[in-house]
């Protein structure tokens, strides 16, 4: 029983930490966009293609004039269900 408990928690732990980096991703994207970051960088580009694939459900669902505010709410939103519903998962392993 111990064993699959281990396990469990592990693999919970794991699902937290993927959580953890993609919400992370996008709110990296977030800063820099509001920083106004180099889009030549690679670094930049990087982080900027992964949010995009990240946020792909959440991108424009919400049609504000300023584009700092697309962003926020768009990118914004998928980092908080990640982390929800990845921390959510997470403890459920956990308990069981």
């Amino acid at each position: 029983m111990s064993r699959y408990r281990t396990g469990a928690n592990q693999a919970g732990t794991v699902i937290a930490v993927v959580a953890d980096v993609m919400a992370f991703i996008l709110g990296l994207w977030i800063l820099m966009y509001l920083l106004d970051a180099n889009r030549a960088n690679s670094l930049v580009q990087f982080v900027h293609d992964a949010a995009s694939w990240l946020a792909g459900w959440s991108h424009d669902l919400f049609t504000f004039d300023e584009a700092w505010a697309r962003v926020v709410a768009g990118y914004g939103l998928a980092a908080v269900v990640y982390l929800f519903v990845g921390h959510a998962i997470a403890n459920r392993m956990q308990r069981h």
